[in-house]
C-alpha cells in the first residue's frame, strides 16, 4: 500500500487514501469486498472478527451494507451501516454512512500484468478514523485483506516486498 501524501494514508482534511496492488483480478477482489462468506476472513482489524451472519449486502444502489465488528479481547460490537451509492462490476463500489456522512469509494484497476491495484478513498472521514491509531488499526484490516487474497490465488501479494504502511 502506498500513502498519496506523508502523512500514511492522509490527503485533505477529512479525506484518507489507501492503495494496494493485489496478484488478483479485478472480479476476483470486487467478490472478496461484496460477499460476506469472503468478508468475514478479513474485514476489521487485527485483534477483530466480523462473523458471516453480521454481514449485509444488498449490492445495490440504495441497498444495505452492514457489518459488524468483535473485538476478540471483549466482545465489545463495532457496527458500520452504510448504504451502497453506485457499483459498477468489477471496477467500482461506492458506499455512503448515513450516520456520519462518510463515504468511501473503492476502484479496482486492472494493471494488465496479472495484477490490480485497488484504491479506498474515504471523504468526511470523522477525526476518531484520521488518528495514527486508526489508520493503522484499519491498515491492519488492509493487511489481513492481502493475506486472504493472496491465500485464494496460491501466492503471495504484489505488494509483499514492501513494508506495510498505513
Amino acid at each position: 500500500m502506498t500513502p498519496d501524501a506523508p502523512e500514511n494514508g492522509a490527503t485533505k482534511l477529512g479525506e484518507l487514501t489507501y492503495t494496494r496492488v493485489h496478484r488478483a483480478s479485478p472480479e476476483l477482489l470486487f467478490d472478496c469486498m461484496t460477499t460476506p462468506e469472503h468478508l468475514a476472513h478479513f474485514w476489521g482489524p487485527r485483534g477483530t472478527t466480523t462473523p458471516v451472519t453480521s454481514i449485509v449486502v444488498d449490492l445495490r444502489p440504495g441497498g444495505a451494507f452492514e457489518t459488524t465488528m468483535v473485538s476478540d479481547t471483549d466482545g465489545t460490537a463495532y457496527t458500520m451501516r452504510a448504504v451502497y451509492v453506485e457499483v459498477r462490476r468489477p471496477d467500482l463500489l461506492v458506499w455512503s454512512e448515513p450516520g456520519s456522512g462518510m463515504t468511501t469509494t473503492i476502484t479496482f484497476t486492472d494493471l494488465g500484468d496479472g495484477t490490480t491495484e485497488v484504491v479506498t478513498h474515504q471523504t468526511n472521514v470523522p477525526e476518531a478514523y484520521r488518528s495514527p491509531q486508526a489508520r493503522a488499526g484499519f491498515a491492519t484490516s488492509l493487511d489481513r485483506c492481502d493475506a486472504y487474497v493472496a491465500s485464494l490465488v496460491g501466492g503471495a501479494s504484489a505488494d509483499a516486498d514492501e513494508p506495510p504502511r498505513a
